[in-house]
């Protein structure tokens, strides 16, 4: 078997791989340091978002309580009429089934309203930055 050649053993010794050896590192080197450019403009930035948005962990608490009791209320509000037409009416329990799944419709439909993802019109598309409701 034969030994590669050069200093390294790579069998780049010739002067015109050196070259072009230097020049790709020279290359490599540029971009690295815009690179390091970017991620800094990019860290500083986070940064200043991060300040300015304040305390985003009570905030979240905060809705997720705000969402979670919207829903529990549409049913509890259904499971209630529900159950006061069943002892009026005597129709035990189509009365509670059906104001159940009322209910329950009722709290995903203020979920969604409380979160911004329904209007009173109709579904906000995610792509579209104006406040007008989707028309069909």
């Amino acid at each position: 078997m034969a030994k590669p050649s050069g200093p390294g053993g790579n069998g780049n010794s010739r002067p015109e791989n050196r070259a072009e050896n230097d020049h790709r590192d020279d290359e490599l080197e540029r971009r690295r340091q815009q690179l390091e450019a970017t991620l800094a403009t990019r860290r500083q930035t986070a940064r200043e978002g991060e300040k300015s948005t304040g305390s985003n962990g009570v905030t979240g608490y905060g809705q997720a309580l705000k969402l979670s009791s919207e829903f529990i209320a549409g049913i509890a509000v259904g499971v209630g009429l529900g159950w006061i037409i069943d002892r009026l009416a005597g129709t035990s329990p189509w009365g509670l089934i059906v104001f159940l799944l009322l209910g329950f419709g009722a709290g995903v439909l203020n979920v969604l309203r409380s979160a911004g993802m329904v209007t009173d019109a109709g579904i906000r598309s995610p792509d579209k930055q104006s406040d007008e409701p989707e028309k069909k």
